[in-house]
């Protein structure tokens, strides 16, 4: 960046050695540390006036390629470092079963929020990569996900109940999540709970519950224990002798309205192509991983706000 720069110069004192002055005399003159700016008046004291303004490049520094390069890299060392310390601590099922211990807990709590400091997406809210298919890989102490699935493991043993998954699908504004129950290793059922998300800024959305369903089981007559065969088949011989409009709304599932009655709001942290990081008002974090590929970075983005 090229600035002009005055006529006032450093005032140099230097012996001259020629004969037009005698040999004690001193000679003063302004000089430019630009040495093309060579037109000078001599005045008798020997001081030189610089007739002329010059031009000097001052040197500013510029994040290069080498400095994008190294950032990215911390990215993903950060980003790496988290999946292995969700390993480590026996990642969803150590969580809610409560083997993952406090130390285990703010390792991981302290790798979410160095990896946070590094997002890459700005406007995580309208960002292509939001929508997707995304599994829960971690709650922060306090969340709703994580009391529920704590709550059933409490109560029933993984022998007769267990909770295989729990994710989310995210599209046009709306969000189904499913949680997997699987009873006596032979029955499967999922309950599914749609919201309805409203950006709300670059950061922060609001997520209204609309509707709870619980699916109709699915069961795998060859897993079932001996005990229970007997009993399993009464429950199939009454279900074929119910009404036929009762049959198809059993197996339709049973529906809960909501109706938007309940709701919360929350902020996006970090956001890529493969994590999402949400932070609820309470601050408590939940990491999901996508399960699905990513869209296309070139997809555009949502540009409206609803308040």
């Amino acid at each position: 960046m090229a600035s002009s720069i005055s006529t006032q110069s450093l005032l140099v004192v230097r012996s001259s050695r020629t004969s037009s002055y005698p040999p004690s005399s001193p000679i003063f003159s302004l000089e430019n540390s630009n040495r093309n700016c060579n037109n000078h008046t001599k005045f008798p004291t020997g001081v030189r006036k610089i007739n002329r303004k010059c031009r000097a490049m001052v040197q500013q520094t510029v994040q290069g390629p080498s400095a994008a390069y190294a950032k990215e890299m911390e990215r993903l060392s950060a980003k790496e470092s988290l999946l292995l310390a969700f390993k480590d601590a026996g990642g969803f099922e150590g969580l809610i079963t409560g083997k993952t211990t406090d130390m285990q807990q703010i390792d991981v709590n302290e790798r979410i929020v160095g990896l946070e400091k590094l997002n890459p997406t700005p406007r995580p809210t309208t960002s292509p990569y939001l929508e997707g298919r995304w599994n829960f890989e971690w709650f922060g102490s306090g969340s709703p996900g994580l009391v529920a699935a704590k709550f059933l493991f409490e109560r029933f043993p993984p022998a007769i109940a267990n909770l295989t998954k729990l994710d989310v699908v995210i599209k046009d504004g709306y969000a189904k999540i499913s949680a997997n129950v699987k009873l006596f290793n032979s029955i499967e059922s999922s309950f599914i709970v749609s919201t309805k998300l409203s950006v709300e800024g670059p950061l922060r959305m609001k997520e209204e519950y609309i509707e709870g369903l619980f699916e109709s089981p699915k069961v795998n007559e060859e897993s079932i224990p001996e005990q229970l065969k007997g009993t399993f088949g009464q429950a199939v011989s009454t279900m074929q002798q119910l009404p036929v409009p009762i049959k198809d709304a059993v197996a339709g599932g049973l529906k809960v309205p909501l109706g938007g009655s309940v709701s919360r709001l929350f902020m996006i942290s970090y956001l890529d192509e493969e994590i999402l990081i949400i932070r609820d008002s309470s601050g408590v974090p939940e990491v999901l991983t996508r399960l699905d590929p990513g869209p296309s970075p070139l997809a555009e983005p949502i540009t409206e706000y609803e308040s």
